[in-house]
């Protein structure tokens, strides 16, 4: 049986989906700036707590830097 694969270089394969790749990348970039804003503001927000001994302010803490900081990467 003969083999069919393009054996060509992938330039000049199936055309690219341009659309869905910048989606898909801006996906990924919005994932990874409010992650990093998240990881970051638990981490501060659990230092507090132990530091400060108390799970409310805390917790309050942590909605007021995740508000803050989803506001300044808009």
């Amino acid at each position: 049986m003969a083999d069919h694969a393009p054996t060509g270089p992938v330039e000049l394969g199936a055309k690219m989906d341009y659309a869905e790749h910048d989606r898909t990348y801006a996906g990924f970039l919005r994932l990874a700036k409010y992650g990093s804003l998240f990881c970051g503001a638990l981490l501060l927000a659990m230092a507090f707590g132990f530091f400060a001994g108390g799970f409310f302010s805390a917790t309050v803490l942590f909605i007021l830097i995740l508000a803050i900081g989803a506001l300044i990467l808009r």
